[in-house]
């Protein structure tokens, strides 16, 4: 164990960083396909606040430990909307994924990146120049090519994937607002338990008594859930973000061979195109990014903060 740590130890931070998202983007496909096993018995309402509830149990020494300064909050209004945006972008990903192929279902969650370009310009007045502009409608038509609307293969379910990505990529920009007040695991608090509250009334509505079987994926969605953004955490604390955004792309490839294997489903032409032209166009984004961020490190006035 000892040498398995000094050669981890050896490892530069980006690797580092790669191999916890490599792990992270893991188990996120292993969470979508067990929502996808058991979502075709129950409905979505009851996989959620199961789902919430599991990370809440698991939440709970975090609680006692700081607890009660982990809700005191500056922002109750924003933490009520992330709650919101949550609810939308969970309800509608998740039938998304009970309803479409995996690999389908995870390509059109890759345009929150666009729609967070999109709202951090109009909510938090974010310069955007030509380029990410251009890989913003580049990428939209790549959506368009998958969700092929006016023929017979349009699906609703790709309209929830795609409203399910829009409120994702929103509350990444009520996050950015929050961490300037918030720490993270009260913005994780309110989440987990205002998601878990809200759920309760329609899980109920909706209810089917879960089999053993069930009730063992639904807790497991919950676990394999908490660790898995757990290992992201850590990932960015490793990684540069601009690095590990790139590689995060390969959700793509576990959820095209979970599909295969569970469900028989393997990704048309039209969605591999459509997924081709998203990465390509978000990871210009990235290269964009990772280069201005260069340049404006380099530049002699911002030096004397580089420290901070």
């Amino acid at each position: 164990m000892s040498e398995l740590s000094e050669k981890f130890d050896a490892l530069t931070p980006n690797v580092k960083g790669a191999l916890f998202l490599m792990l992270a983007a893991f188990g996120f496909s292993v969470m979508v396909a067990l929502i996808k096993l058991v979502g075709s018995n129950l409905h979505v309402a009851q996989v959620l606040v199961v789902r919430q509830w599991v990370m809440v149990a698991m939440l709970i020494p975090a609680f006692i430990k700081s607890a009660p300064g982990l809700l005191v909050t500056t922002r109750p209004e924003l933490q009520a909307l992330r709650i919101v945006l949550a609810l939308v972008a969970m309800s509608c990903g998740f039938t998304a994924i009970i309803n479409l192929p995996l690999a389908d279902a995870t390509a059109l969650g890759f345009v929150k990146s666009f729609f967070v370009t999109i709202f951090a310009v109009i909510v938090l007045k974010e310069s955007v120049g030509v380029h990410r502009w251009a890989a913003v409608f580049v990428g939209f038509a790549g959506v368009l090519f998958m969700a092929q609307p006016g023929t017979a293969s349009f699906s609703i379910y790709g309209v929830l994937a795609i409203i399910g990505s829009a409120a994702a990529g929103c509350v990444m920009v009520v996050i950015r607002i929050l961490n300037r007040t918030e720490s993270t695991n009260t913005i994780l608090v309110y989440q987990a338990l205002g998601v878990g509250i809200v759920m309760i009334v329609p899980s109920i509505i909706w209810w089917v008594p879960p089999s053993p079987r069930e009730w063992f994926l639904l807790i497991a969605i919950g676990v394999v859930s908490f660790f898995s953004q757990k290992l992201n955490i850590v990932a960015y604390r490793f990684g540069e973000a601009s690095v590990l955004a790139s590689l995060d792309y390969v959700r793509l490839l576990y959820a095209t061979i979970f599909g295969a294997l569970l469900f028989s489903q393997w990704p048309s032409k039209e969605t591999l195109a459509g997924a081709l032209i998203i990465v390509l166009a978000s990871l210009y984004t990235v290269h964009r990014e990772a280069r201005r961020k260069q340049v404006l490190v380099s530049a002699p006035e911002s030096r004397p903060n580089q420290n901070i």
